[in-house]
Order: C-alpha cells, then structure tokens, then sequence
C-alpha cells in the first residue's frame, strides 16, 4: 500500500532537500544558470542553504511531501517577505516522476494554509524563470497573475553561476484564499 504524506521539514531532511533542489534546477534551470554551475557541485551549494534554513526555524516554513517514505516534493515560504506582494513562496520542487500528478498543486496549497495561517496578510508571491514556460502555466492555472518581470540574481552572489542576463516573473495572488480559483490569463 502507498502512502502520502505532508509534514514541517526540519533539519534532518537538509541532504534530500538539496539533492532534489539540486536535481531540479539541473533539469529546468540550463540555459539561465551557467552549465559550469550546474554540473559542478551544486548539490553541496544547496546542501549549504538548506542545512542554515532548516536548522532555525523562523519567519518561514518548508512543507515536505513523502510518498512511502521518500520525499517526493517540498515548498519553503517566508512569510510577510514583501510588504506589497506578501508572503514569498521561496522554492517549490517535486520530484521529477512525481510531477503533473498533482503533487505541486497539494505542496501550493499547504503553503497558501500556512500563509493563512501564519502571516500578517493574505497575499503570496513566487518568481519563475521566464524561460519555465511550464511552470507559469502550471501556476496560472491555480489562479496566480504575472506582475512583474525582473533579471534574475546570481546564485550566491556569483555572476558567473548565469549564463547571459535572464528573466524572471512575479507570479502573485492577491488572497491565498483565491489559489485554485482561474483568472483566465
């Protein structure tokens, strides 16, 4: 029998975070993100940020979702990151045989619950590479709006990690109340 389930993160799911965080920007990151980067020792940069993120827990929350006990996806918010757009969906990621099985939508939907219930205001925000063409449609589809475009900033810091000058997009919803709800964009 199969099983599913959804939990807080913490510091002990750092390693098979980073590894999926990883694994993801390798498959849908190529072309923004120097290939130098990416085939490099990205899973220990990774391993970095999410061993200081999930070690203190603060303004923020990292849901991830097990299926028979190996993690299949995980979503990390920072709650009130932005005082117009509000809470930041920081990172969605779902495994990769585990995507359009509904995975991404159940791990969106826990992260607009803890915005309810944790942040000072309704709205919710992420930014997608312009070049994720299926991810936009993908959050299109459980209601967010494109607001805004920007370049994309440097992994860490570094310039070299991009490759040329990418863009990025503001996905937002108003109200997490709304998340599932169309808007026919």
């Amino acid at each position: 029998m199969t099983s599913l389930r959804f939990r807080t993160g913490g510091a002990d799911d750092a390693a098979k975070v980073a590894s999926l965080h990883a694994d993801s920007w390798r498959r849908h990151y190529r072309g923004a993100y120097a290939d130098s980067f990416l085939d490099g020792d990205v899973v220990a940069d990774r391993r970095s940020v999410w061993s200081s993120r999930l070690a203190v827990p603060g303004d923020n929350v990292t849901v991830v979702a097990e299926y028979d006990s190996e993690l299949a996806g995980f979503v990390h918010v920072v709650f009130d990151a932005d005082e117009r757009w509000g809470s930041l969906v920081d990172n969605l990621h779902v495994v990769h045989g585990r995507q359009r099985t509904g995975m991404g939508a159940a791990l969106l939907t826990r992260a607009a619950a803890a915005v309810t219930e944790r942040a000072t205001g309704a709205s919710m925000y992420l930014w997608v590479l312009e070049q994720n063409t299926a991810a936009q449609r993908f959050y299109r589809a459980l209601g967010g709006t494109c607001v805004e475009k920007a370049a994309v900033p440097a992994p860490g810091g570094v310039p070299a990690r991009l490759n040329g000058a990418p863009d990025m997009l503001r996905i937002a919803w108003s109200d997490t109340s709304l998340l599932g709800q169309p808007t026919g964009h």
